[in-house]
């Protein structure tokens, strides 16, 4: 609930894989949801999920925590914050290919990296780079009209370009197409969700799938989307 205040709560919880930048990307949103009147407490631990004093308090819970895995209170801690009301927001693998193990987390967030297409073999050297691809993330219907992303034009990135598997639940506000290439396993263009948002409960689920590293999150038109991304799953 918030504060008698009025001050909202958001829970920045960070971690996982270091080549995601972890606290990096986070940082740059805290002076953010500081200036929209919330109180920020930042995690580099999940453990915090299983806190009902701070559950029961937030607001919106931002994560950041590649991979990794969950224990069963937690997640049950970060559930029952999402079903009661919380905002449940991130962007990239942060939230999108965290808790590969737990079932329930991805139905909650309603997409899962699968892969990212890369550069032709012989361009490869063994860096995170070898994946990194122009492409276009498109606007859709929805997106153009939603307060997240209203106003924004399609934009062309340099980054990892997520093939996520995803359902129909989800409301969709931009897509991207993973192109077939001859050597590619693939044989025809594939579109999957690049930017969406989901209702789980009386939650609000916002998800971004670009957002590799601190570059790609500061990057407008990304910036934008992701704060009011932020705002929008607040309760």
């Amino acid at each position: 609930m918030t504060a008698a205040d009025g001050t909202r709560l958001a829970l920045v919880v960070r971690g996982g894989w270091d080549g995601h930048q972890p606290v990096e990307t986070t940082d740059l949103f805290l002076p953010f949801l500081r200036e929209n009147g919330f109180a920020v407490r930042v995690s580099d631990s999940t453990a915090v999920y299983a806190d009902a004093a701070v559950m029961d308090e937030v607001d919106l819970i931002v994560q950041v925590v590649t991979m990794s895995t969950i224990a069963d209170d937690e997640f049950a801690g970060l559930q029952r914050a999402v079903l009661g009301g919380a905002g449940l927001a991130g962007w990239h693998g942060g939230i999108a290919d965290a808790f590969r193990n737990t079932a329930d987390y991805l139905h909650m967030v309603g997409g899962q990296f699968a892969h990212h297409a890369g550069k032709h073999p012989d361009e490869r050297v063994g860096e995170q780079s070898d994946n990194y691809i122009p492409y276009t993330v498109h606007l859709t219907d929805l997106g153009r009209s939603h307060p997240i992303t209203q106003g924004i034009e399609d934009f062309d990135l340099v980054t990892e370009q997520y093939w996520v598997l995803s359902d129909e639940y989800n409301d969709v506000l931009a897509t991207t197409t993973q192109d077939a290439r001859d050597f590619d396993a693939w044989n025809r263009p594939v579109t999957a969700p690049a930017i969406w948002t989901r209702q789980w409960g009386e939650g609000r689920v916002f998800v971004s799938a670009p957002g590799h590293r601190l570059e790609v999150v500061e990057s407008q038109p990304l910036r934008t989307i992701i704060e009011r991304g932020l705002l929008w799953a607040a309760r």
